[in-house]
């Protein structure tokens, strides 16, 4: 009996230990920061400006590149992983539809400085928002916010902050909580954590167009967290299902989908322009 208590006390010890741990190092589980790039648009034969924009406590490095057409502009907002050189195939996607684009980089990942958090992440955002509006002449009814998996929570969070058109949320999740419950299934991670992401709050406050984009084969966030999200959300909203796993292109994969994505963000523009026009008379 004496042996069985303490083979439990350890256990117990040893559990909470790496619950603490869990607790402790949320940061460098969350966020995988890129070096600095190693290529730009120009290399791929895009015209695009360099950008160095002043946020909270950090200085954020970005990309800014011009479509032909002056429809309006998409805000970038990527993934934990890598940085904007990964995402410039996706910015492609954009100009293609007519829409300027603005990459950029969070606090810590590629040229940006600074140590990445929630608050950080959605402050480096803001001052991207902040350089369309007042440097490029986008209009808030003109600029629409794409986020990609973590990003999805970035755009979300902009929207709530700073007026847009629309939003368009790719491999997004509930919540980064319900993500950690079902990787760590065993520890009590909703308790533990202190970096949330709740867009599964967020997202029925949203008082603009919403386009979830989610592939059922995605192997990281599982395709019931957008039928959640979409169906929290208010109307307008569409939900698009499309293919491969959770880094394996998104929409950009198909013609059919890059339509879809294209009339969603010709439908914001309408509705946007629509809405200002009423407000002036």
């Amino acid at each position: 009996m004496i042996l069985l208590l303490r083979f439990v006390v350890v256990l117990g010890v040893v559990y909470l230990g790496l619950c603490l741990l869990l607790y402790l190092s949320q940061t460098r589980l969350v966020y995988f920061p890129g070096p600095p790039p190693s290529t730009t648009p120009a290399d791929q034969g895009l015209e695009y400006r360099e950008l160095e924009l002043a946020s909270a406590g950090a200085m954020v490095h970005g990309w800014f590149l011009p479509a032909l057409a002056k429809s309006g502009a998409v805000l970038i907002c990527h993934g934990n992983a890598g940085s904007i050189e990964s995402r410039i195939d996706t910015a492609r996607a954009f100009l293609a539809l007519g829409w300027s684009v603005l990459l950029f980089d969070y606090r810590g990942y590629g040229k940006s400085t600074g140590k990445p958090s929630e608050e950080g992440t959605y402050q480096d955002a803001e001052a991207a928002y902040d350089h369309l509006a007042r440097h490029e002449g986008f209009s808030s009814g003109r600029i629409v916010l794409y986020g990609e998996s973590l990003g999805a929570a970035v755009a979300i969070e902009l929207a709530r902050r700073r007026p847009v058109a629309a939003v368009i949320a790719e491999s997004g999740f509930t919540s980064l909580p319900d993500i950690g419950a079902e990787v760590y299934p065993f520890f009590p991670v909703r308790w533990l954590s202190r970096i949330r992401y709740d867009n599964g709050s967020k997202v029925a406050a949203l008082g603009v167009p919403l386009f979830v984009i989610h592939s059922p084969q995605d192997e990281i966030v599982p395709v019931e967290h957008a039928r959640r999200l979409f169906a929290a959300a208010r109307e307008p909203k569409r939900l698009l299902l499309t293919e491969a796993d959770h880094n394996g292109g998104g929409f950009q994969r198909r013609a059919e989908w890059r339509a879809e994505v294209g009339k969603f963000l010709e439908e914001a523009l309408a509705r946007s322009t629509s809405e200002a026009e009423r407000r002036s008379e």
